[in-house]
C-alpha cells in the first residue's frame, strides 16, 4: 500500500486547510486510516482516525470541534478538513493505515504501532 498525502500549506491563524491521503495498492476500504502529526522536536502525536466503513471518528482533544476526517473509499481517499488553525497546528502532517481486522477503537487508533503503513506527510503551517 502506497499513501501519498497532500494539501499542506502556508495559512494564517484562524484559516482552513483540506488535507488529502489517496491509497494505491489495497482498496482502501479494507482499511482503517488515520492522520498524525509531528511537529520539530516532538514526538508524533494522533489527530484523528476513521474506521473501514466510516460508521464511526475519533479525534484527539486538542482538535475536536476543528477538524473533521472522513473518506471516499471510491476514490480511494482520506481527507482531513483542518479549521481554525493555530500555530500550535503546525506540524508534518501524516495518513497511515490499518489492515488489521481486529477491533478499532480509539485507544487502538491512537496506537502508532497499529498502522502498517504510513505515507511522507505533508507539511502545515501556520502563522500567527
Amino acid at each position: 500500500v502506497q499513501l501519498q498525502a497532500s494539501g499542506g500549506g502556508l495559512v494564517q491563524a484562524g484559516g482552513s486547510l483540506r488535507l488529502s491521503c489517496a491509497a494505491s495498492g489495497r482498496t482502501s476500504s479494507n482499511l482503517n486510516m488515520a492522520w498524525f502529526r509531528q511537529a520539530p522536536g516532538k514526538e508524533r502525536e494522533f489527530v484523528a482516525a476513521i474506521p473501514r466503513r466510516g460508521e464511526i471518528r475519533y479525534y484527539a482533544d486538542s482538535v475536536k470541534g476543528r477538524f473533521a476526517i472522513s473518506r471516499d473509499n471510491a476514490k480511494n481517499t482520506v481527507y482531513l478538513q483542518t479549521n481554525s488553525l493555530t500555530p500550535e497546528d503546525t506540524a508534518v502532517y501524516y495518513c497511515a493505515a490499518d489492515a488489521d481486522y481486529r477491533p478499532f477503537t480509539i485507544s487502538q487508533a491512537m496506537d502508532r504501532d497499529r498502522y502498517d503503513y504510513w505515507g511522507l506527510g505533508t507539511q502545515v503551517t501556520v502563522s500567527s
